[in-house]
């Protein structure tokens, strides 16, 4: 394996610590306080200096993260509130979503509230708030690497009301600083059952500051929202600005069979240690044929200071717009879909 500049044996590895994690691994912890409590954590330290926690309460999605000691993600005031709390009516999503550096919009409905066939659907569906099953979180040698393993699943059901079941692969290895997240989400009901699946990634402080740069998919158009927002400035970033109002953007992608497509934040200045720095690049990279749509979510305001790069298979205004233009994601019983992405950071 490479680490820290150099190239070790597993067994040259084994001589220098009395046990793996003082280096990297995984350790199972609880939150004990206010409206966090009973929260499951799974911290992860690869050891090259990319840490980020896992919740198994949360849908497996990734709160925390964070390269050196310096913050990648944006975290939520809310905190890795239980969901317990989590009220699915209108915009109550917003009193428990916890920021992190993934939050999951899905399984059956993602974006604006919207009523459709007499139900009700809430913002961004109900994954980032249900706990997940099965849970495995295990480290092994492959050799001479030590591979890192987070797996679980979670599904959406209700009676008469649709059954998707996603599974959840989260996977990273000792010395590198690159984590992959693969999931399936299946139809296992007897009855075709609407799907709409997005990935909110949220980045912040120190990654992002004034001098941050934003590289997106070549050749692709760009177009806000609301027509009246400005396309430029959506490639930069600013200073916190409590009178922001947020502006959401699509940007068109070239999707074929086996395509992937990539964002990447560059930062020349990323704090590593006290008054030290860095340049890094964290690149984010999906497989377009599953995920062929980017919404990005640009929020440099005051406290909520944060950007949002979103993967998906729908945009964000609901899901009785998707229906009427057509492009709702419908899955059959049985059927299957599959989904990755992998960050980087180099």
């Amino acid at each position: 394996m490479q680490l820290h500049g150099q190239q070790y044996t597993r067994r040259e590895i084994e001589a220098r610590v009395g046990r793996i994690e003082q280096i990297g691994g995984i350790r199972r912890l609880t939150l004990t306080e206010g409206n966090e409590a009973g929260s499951s954590v799974l911290s992860v330290r690869t050891g090259a200096g990319l840490s980020f926690d896992v919740m198994p309460d949360k849908g497996l999605d990734i709160s925390s993260a964070s390269y050196g000691g310096g913050s990648l993600s944006w975290q939520s005031a809310n905190g890795d509130v239980h969901p317990s709390h989590y009220d699915d009516q209108g915009l109550g999503w917003l009193r428990t979503a916890s920021g992190g550096l993934l939050m999951t919009c899905g399984l059956i409905s993602a974006g604006s509230p919207s009523q459709v066939d007499g139900r009700s659907y809430g913002l961004h569906g109900r994954a980032h708030h249900t706990p997940a099953r099965q849970v495995v979180a295990e480290g092994w040698w492959d050799g001479d690497e030590y591979e890192m393993r987070i797996a679980g699943a979670l599904e959406e059901t209700s009676m008469f009301g649709g059954h998707l079941r996603m599974r959840r692969e989260i996977r990273c290895r000792l010395g590198e600083n690159r984590v992959t997240i693969r999931d399936v989400v299946e139809n296992a009901g007897f009855k075709a059952c609407p799907h709409m699946m997005l990935y909110h990634v949220n980045f912040g402080y120190p990654l992002l500051t004034e001098q941050s740069r934003i590289d997106f998919p070549d050749r692709g158009k760009v177009v806000p929202r609301e027509a009246e927002v400005p396309v430029e400035g959506y490639n930069s970033w600013d200073a916190p600005d409590p009178e922001y109002a947020e502006r959401v953007y699509y940007h068109e992608l070239s999707v074929h069979a086996g395509g992937k497509a990539s964002v990447t934040i560059h930062q020349p200045e990323f704090p590593i240690a006290a008054a030290h720095s860095v340049p890094i690049d964290v690149k984010l990279s999906w497989n377009t044929d599953t995920l062929p749509k980017l919404v990005q979510w640009k929020m440099p305001g005051a406290g909520v200071h944060a950007l949002g790069i979103e993967p998906s298979n729908c945009d964000v205004e609901g899901m009785e717009v998707e229906r009427q233009r057509g492009s709702l994601v419908m899955l059959e019983p049985g059927a299957s879909l599959a989904y990755e992405l992998e960050l980087t950071i180099s």
